[in-house]
């Protein structure tokens, strides 16, 4: 762990332990740290090792070393070429790299193929087959897939809620349109020769990590496999009144691509480069990937990631700190994005999807790290009811989904508001995030509504509600920076307390005091993001369920039943669950830690530790102003109890009821064979749905990308910046 050590302007608390599952690689990379005024040259090439340059800040002395006559990846470290770097008098730690999965979010090629087949034949055709006339009128662009472009602006097109939009049209009237701002897609490359998106690329602020080379242009399958980038980046930044495609939400902003998922594994190494790539040319960084989500894994970053990270949020855009946006996940409700390290780290702005009639995505995963939401696909089989967007070889698409389609449009709206006021930081944004989602017409079935300590109105599943870029503009133009951000270690339980199982119908509650480093340095007022790090093991980790209440009776929900995770090995190892829905609130007095075990389980769990970590700020004038002003009423009958087991139903979940506020466009048994009907083919794509139309060869064989493995428990550190 020296690598960590002594890196400026990042305080480490936390120390990350790795445990290495069988089916790590383990990489012909090395990263070696060096003593002062050594020249790394002539250390690698006197120990038989190609030198590839500098590692993160120059403070650390990192370098990048590759053994090439050691296989490219390999089952067990070697130890004999690890001696050898480390008994170099001028070499202070070394590190061979580990491989590990990193997977595209909503990725369903062989339906998009014939969904969107027309628009591949021809993206300029004649949009004369709008089911809605009236949507063609909102604006005086003559791209094809406007019309089509629900997101931007819903008319009830392919049977959507009019309204549930990202308002963009207000945030355009005001002038606003992204220009001055570039995001980068973090992904497969993008298809920067695209007639809708090469006018806006951003040459210089591109590369190509997995070639390493400037030219982050996709690699080409027969399957499209590597259409997820360029499917990004035309909703962030797609060029208007071309005649060619949509538009994209911002789409006078520069678009960068950043190749570095498509490799047969990931490496810290290339997550890291990636992450911290020109941070004074690059303003946001858009991420539609992460850990597999397949309801079992527990990952996230590792510590030249983190590094990278820290790094950005405290030094990226002159000091401003670089915005990470994250797709929240696709592992639907047997998952839970406060197992993913990188879409529930307080760094990033984590993102879920809504469709277009208001509902939760069948993908969508829940979590209380999740910040706001914007849209992805249709429920519905309408075939015009996914995302419009660029596609590979200059084609379009009307078939992109996932929350992986998600987060680029997130990205997109930040990129207006940085327009509106260059000056804002990382925090801004994520303070100008809650204070302007909104509920609109989203709704859930099994999470309803609820209003904070303060007054703010959150969900389970969209966060503070979805994206309004008019407001969010609006409310940039005036923005004076939030203060200064302090953190504090607000208690800690270091005992052992058995979890009964859920036969019993009982919890494990535990209580402590804090005064939120009251008189200190570090003393909490306002409430930006708190975390409980948990160590526990359990019989069968899928089967805990924990609830942490604030002393403002706030309850979040830090881990749900997740049914296909068996570990009873790892378990959690200084995990730091964390919830934004306390968001404003005074952390001062009693907070509550609730772990059940699944009702109905036979298994157990011991929890060995919960530290609580607090972070926010000491002065927060606009809080204030929000208490009286706030039409959200917290109703305590509405917070769920966890040792009340008949308030859960037999997936571990509240049971709650629907908003009755909600327009449905359909009557619930219609719902219900709907959800039936999408959950019969997702994520599976059955032959007859295609008939004689269908060619196995189309389906992507991911594992052909992914012959390693691994879902071994990370446990997180915690860096923080200003």
């Amino acid at each position: 762990m020296g690598f960590l050590q002594g890196w400026t302007g990042v305080v480490l608390l936390v120390v990350w332990f790795q445990s290495i599952h069988s089916k790590d690689v383990f990489t012909n990379s090395f990263v070696v740290q060096i003593r002062d005024g050594s020249d790394p040259h002539s250390i690698a090439k006197r120990n038989g090792y190609d030198y590839k340059g500098q590692v993160l800040d120059a403070a650390e002395n990192l370098h990048h070393f590759v053994r090439r006559d050691l296989d490219s990846h390999r089952s067990r470290r070697s130890v004999e070429h690890h001696q050898l770097l480390e008994s170099d008098q001028d070499i202070i730690n070394v590190n061979q790299l580990t491989g590990f999965v990193r997977h595209k979010r909503g990725f369903k090629n062989l339906k998009e193929l014939f969904k969107d087949e027309v628009w591949r034949a021809n993206p300029n055709r004649d949009n004369n087959n709008n089911n809605n006339p009236e949507s063609a009128s909102w604006s005086n662009f003559n791209d094809p897939l406007l019309s089509k472009q629900w997101y931007l602006k819903n008319t009830g097109q392919a049977d959507g809620q009019p309204g549930l939009d990202l308002n963009v049209e207000a945030a355009w009237a005001k002038g606003y349109t992204g220009k001055g701002v570039t995001i980068a897609i973090m992904d497969d490359g993008i298809d920067y020769l695209h007639p809708d998106l090469a006018e806006n690329y951003n040459e210089q602020a591109s590369y190509d990590f997995s070639s390493d080379d400037a030219l982050p242009y996709p690699r080409y399958t027969d399957d499209w496999f590597n259409s997820h980038g360029t499917r990004c980046a035309g909703e962030v930044s797609a060029v208007a009144d071309n005649g060619i495609c949509g538009v994209g939400i911002a789409y006078n902003s520069k678009v960068a691509g950043i190749r570095m998922l498509d490799q047969p594994f990931m490496t810290d190494l290339i997550e890291a480069s990636s992450m911290r790539h020109k941070p004074q040319l690059i303003d946001i960084y858009s991420a539609s990937w992460g850990p597999q989500d397949n309801g079992r894994t527990v990952d996230g970053p590792r510590d030249l990631t983190l590094n990278a990270i820290a790094e950005g949020v405290n030094k990226g855009r002159g000091g401003k700190g670089s915005i990470y946006v994250w797709a929240s996940g696709d592992g639907g409700p047997t998952d839970d994005c406060n197992c993913d390290g990188y879409a529930s780290s307080m760094w990033t702005i984590s993102i879920n999807s809504a469709i277009n009639d208001g509902r939760t995505a069948l993908y969508d995963e829940s979590c209380s790290s999740t910040l706001a939401s914007t849209f992805s696909n249709g429920r519905n089989r309408h075939p015009e009811a996914g995302v419009a967007t660029t596609d590979l070889y200059g084609n379009c698409t009307l078939a992109h989904s996932g929350t992986s389609a998600a987060a680029p449009e997130a990205a997109a709206v930040f990129a207006l508001a940085l327009e509106a006021n260059p000056n804002l930081t990382w925090r801004d944004i994520q303070h100008l995030i809650v204070l302007t989602s909104k509920q609109n017409k989203l709704y859930d079935e099994n999470y309803k509504w609820q209003c904070n300590g303060i007054g703010l109105e959150f969900n389970h599943l969209f966060g503070f509600g979805v994206l309004d870029a008019g407001a969010m503009v609006t409310l940039a133009e005036k923005w004076q920076s939030v203060p200064e951000r302090f953190h504090c270690t607000g208690a800690s339980f270091d005992d052992v307390r058995e979890i009964p199982s859920g036969l019993t119908g009982e919890s494990t509650v535990i209580k402590l005091n804090t005064d939120a480093c009251k008189g200190q340095e570090g003393y909490v007022r306002y409430l930006e993001h708190a975390q409980a790090i948990v160590s526990l093991n359990s019989t069968k980790r899928g089967d805990v369920t924990i609830f942490l209440t604030s002393p403002m009776g706030t309850r979040s929900i830090l881990l749900s039943e997740r049914i296909e995770d068996y570990d009873s090995e790892d378990g959690f190892r200084h995990w730091p669950f964390m919830t934004t829905h306390t968001w404003g609130e005074d952390p001062t007095g009693e907070w509550t830690l609730e772990i059940a075990m699944t009702p109905g389980s036979d298994k157990t769990a011991t929890l060995t530790e919960w530290t609580l970590i607090l972070h926010g700020t000491q002065e927060a004038p606009y809080i204030e102003d929000l208490k009286p002003a706030s039409s959200c009423v917290k109703n305590k009958e509405e917070v769920y109890e966890a040792k009340n087991i008949t308030t859960l139903d037999e997936n571990g979940l509240p049971i709650v009821v629907p908003n009755e506020d909600f327009d449905k466009s359909v009557s619930s048994e219609e719902t219900k064979e709907e959800e039936e009907e999408d959950d019969e083919d997702y994520p599976r794509i059955p032959e007859d749905m295609f008939g004689e139309n269908f060619d196995e060869s189309y389906y992507p064989s991911e594992e052909s990308y992914y012959d390693y493995t691994m879902d071994s428990l990370r446990t997180l550190g915690k860096l923080f910046g200003k």
